[in-house]
C-alpha cells in the first residue's frame, strides 16, 4: 500500500519542518482554513517552497462552521454585485466537475405565497440571470400541487406554488483537507497545534516567524521570504500594531452564523428549502446532509472573544426555531428534536452597515511589509482568492512556475464514474462519497478496513474505515479532531456520539496508541466540549411543549 500525502506529525512533519529551519522558506501561510489550503496549493503548483501553520487544527475556525453551501450567492445580485455572483457560479461548477462526490449538486426550493415578497417575476428573473451566468437553463417555476409534492409538510395558507434552482452543497472539512493533500503531493508542508507567536521582521520587511509547537511545548524560528496572515477573523493580531491602528479602512467585524441538526425523520426534505424569516426578511434555508437535515443561518455580531470556542445563543435559536415555526407548522418542532448545533465566526469587512447581513461578503488582500493579509470571501471562491493572494507576492518570486488558470484544481481526482470496478461491500453512492472526500488515498482507505469497518454508522454515510484512516494518517491529536472535523460524528449522532464510545476507543489506542488515562482524559474532555458548544439542551425552555412556547417566551432580537 502506498504512504498517503501526510502521515501523523508525532513520526514525520514536525521533525521535517524542524530539520528545516535553517532553509528560508518562499511562504510561510498562517491559517489551516480553506483561505490558507487554497493558498498553500497554489504556492507548491507554482514551485515555491511553502508551509503552513495552524495553532490548532485544521479547519477548526469557520471552514469547519460554514453552512457548507458551494453556491453563487443569489442574493448578492438583489445588491448589484454581478461580479461576485458571477464568480461565485462559475467557481461553484468547477469544483462539482472537479470534486464530484465532495460538491454535489443540490436544489433548492422557495415557496410562493400571496402576498410575500420578493414575489414570483423578481424571483424569477433573478434565477434567469443566475442560470445565466452558469450556462444553464432549466425550469423554474412549479404549481401548488406539484410543490407540495417536492416540498412536503410546508405551510398551505396562501401557497399558490414554488420556484426551484440548483447550487452546491459539501463538507467544509473535510474540502479543506482534502486541499491540503493536494498541496503536500507537490511538495509543500502542513502543519497543526503550530501557533505562529510573532512575525519578525529584517530591514523593515517580513523575514520570519516565531513558532510554538502546542503538543510539546517546543518553540522555534523559521526564516522566510514572505508570510501571509490567513487566519480569517483572526487576523488582525498578526498585523503590526502601528499599521492596524493607522488604518482603520481595514477593520474587521466577526459575525456568528449558527446552524441546527435535525434527525432526517423528524425534519424530512429531499431537496433544500429556502425562506425569507418572518422577523426580519433574511434568507434561511434547511437542507439535506449527510444523512441529517442542517438548518441556517444566523448573522449577528460576535463580540466575545475568537480564542474561545464559538457557541450559538439563545436568541439565535429561538431566531431559528421561528423560522422553522413559520415553514412547517405542522411538523411541530421542538428543541427536543435537535440532534446539535454549531456556531461559527465570519470574517467581513467592516463597512459601518447597521444590518450585518448587509456587509459585502468580498475578500480582501493586504500587503503590508512583506506581510500579506488575505480575509473575508465566500467558501465557494477560496481558489479565486488564493490567486489574487499570490499574485501580490509575484514581484517577490518573478521565475516561479507558470501555472495556467484552468489547470485541474485536484489533480489525484478519482472519479467513480472511470472505476473499472466497484470495490466489494460498496455501492456506487459510497464509492463515489469516499473517492471525492479521499481522492487518491480512497483504494487505500478501503484496503485497511478490518472486519465490518466497510459499514455506515446508524443515521449517517459514514463507513467506519473513515475513522481508522483519519486517525492513522491525518494529524490527529485530539478526539475533537477525529470527531468533529476528519468525521463529522459528532454533529450527526445523538449525544455526540456517546452510544459509540467503545469503537471510538478501540480505533485511537490502535492507531494513536492511546493509554486507558489518555483515552478517559481526551474522552472527558470531548464530551464537555459537545456539551458546552454543540449542545443546545441547555438552552431549552423545559416547559415548552413546542417551539411556538418557546418564541413566544423569547421575543429578542438579533439585529445589531
Amino acid at each position: 500500500m502506498r504512504h498517503p500525502a501526510w502521515q501523523n506529525r508525532a513520526n514525520a512533519d514536525i521533525a521535517l519542518a524542524l530539520q528545516h529551519r535553517g532553509q528560508e522558506w518562499d511562504v510561510v501561510v498562517i491559517g489551516g482554513g480553506i483561505t490558507g489550503a487554497g493558498i498553500l496549493l497554489e504556492a507548491a503548483k507554482r514551485g515555491l517552497s511553502a508551509i503552513l501553520l495552524e495553532q490548532r487544527d485544521f479547519a477548526w475556525g469557520t471552514s469547519s462552521r460554514s453552512s457548507k453551501l458551494v453556491h453563487g450567492g443569489l442574493r448578492y445580485l438583489k445588491e448589484a454585485k454581478f461580479h461576485l455572483t458571477r464568480d461565485s457560479v462559475r467557481e461553484r461548477e468547477r469544483l462539482m466537475q472537479q470534486a464530484d462526490g465532495l460538491v454535489e449538486a443540490q436544489s433548492f426550493a422557495f415557496a410562493d405565497y400571496r402576498g410575500r415578497k420578493p414575489g414570483r417575476w423578481m424571483f424569477a428573473l433573478g434565477l434567469a440571470i443566475y442560470d445565466r451566468m452558469a450556462g444553464q437553463r432549466a425550469r423554474h417555476y412549479f404549481s401548488k400541487d406539484e410543490f407540495n409534492f417536492l416540498t412536503p409538510h410546508i405551510a398551505q395558507q396562501d401557497l399558490q406554488g414554488g420556484l426551484c434552482y440548483a447550487d452546491a452543497k459539501t463538507d467544509d472539512a473535510r474540502l479543506v483537507l482534502r486541499v491540503l493533500q493536494e498541496a503536500q503531493a507537490v511538495g509543500a508542508i502542513a502543519l497543526n497545534y503550530v501557533a505562529v507567536e510573532n512575525v519578525l521582521y529584517s530591514d523593515g520587511q517580513a523575514s520570519a516567524v516565531q513558532v510554538v509547537d502546542q503538543v510539546s511545548g517546543q518553540g522555534f524560528r523559521l526564516a522566510c521570504r514572505t508570510v501571509i496572515n490567513a487566519t480569517g477573523a483572526w487576523a488582525p493580531r498578526l498585523r503590526r500594531p502601528d499599521v492596524a491602528q493607522a488604518d482603520s479602512a481595514k477593520k474587521l467585524r466577526p459575525l456568528r452564523g449558527s446552524h441546527l441538526i435535525f434527525p432526517a425523520w423528524r425534519l424530512p426534505v429531499a431537496q433544500a428549502v429556502s425562506l425569507m424569516h418572518p422577523r426580519d426578511g433574511r434568507p434561511v434555508f434547511l437542507y439535506p446532509w449527510e444523512g441529517v437535515t442542517l438548518v441556517g443561518t444566523t448573522d449577528v455580531d460576535h463580540p466575545l472573544d475568537i480564542q474561545q470556542e464559538v457557541c450559538i445563543s439563545q436568541a439565535e435559536l429561538d431566531y431559528l426555531m421561528e423560522a422553522l415555526a413559520f415553514q412547517f407548522p405542522s411538523l411541530a418542532l421542538s428543541c427536543d428534536d435537535i440532534l446539535s448545533c454549531y456556531a461559527g465566526v465570519r470574517p467581513v469587512i467592516d463597512s459601518g452597515q447597521a444590518d450585518p447581513s448587509k456587509e459585502a461578503r468580498d475578500h480582501a488582500v493586504w500587503l503590508e511589509h512583506g506581510l500579506l493579509t488575505v480575509t473575508g470571501g465566500k467558501l465557494t471562491t477560496f481558489r479565486l482568492i488564493a490567486l489574487d493572494a499570490l499574485q501580490q507576492l509575484k514581484p517577490y518570486f518573478p521565475h516561479w512556475k507558470e501555472v495556467e488558470s484552468q489547470d485541474a484544481l485536484f489533480a489525484g481526482s478519482l472519479s467513480a464514474d472511470n472505476m473499472t470496478a466497484l470495490p466489494a461491500g460498496l455501492n456506487l453512492q459510497q464509492w463515489r462519497r469516499l473517492c471525492g472526500r479521499w481522492g487518491r488515498d480512497a483504494h487505500a482507505l478501503i484496503a485497511i478496513a478490518q472486519e465490518a469497518e466497510l459499514q455506515t454508522l446508524p443515521g449517517t454515510q459514514t463507513l467506519v474505515v473513515e475513522l481508522r484512516w483519519a486517525a492513522r494518517f491525518e494529524s490527529v491529536w485530539r478526539l475533537e479532531d477525529l470527531l468533529l472535523r476528519r468525521t463529522r460524528l459528532g454533529l450527526l449522532l445523538k449525544a455526540g456520539g456517546a452510544a459509540h464510545a467503545d469503537l471510538f476507543r478501540r480505533i485511537c489506542e490502535q492507531e494513536l496508541g492511546w493509554n486507558e488515562a489518555r483515552w478517559l482524559q481526551e474522552w472527558t474532555d470531548y464530551l464537555a466540549l459537545w456539551e458546552r458548544c454543540y449542545s443546545v439542551q441547555h438552552l431549552c425552555v423545559p416547559s415548552a411543549t413546542s417551539v411556538t412556547a418557546a418564541i413566544s417566551a423569547t421575543p429578542v432580537s438579533v439585529q445589531r
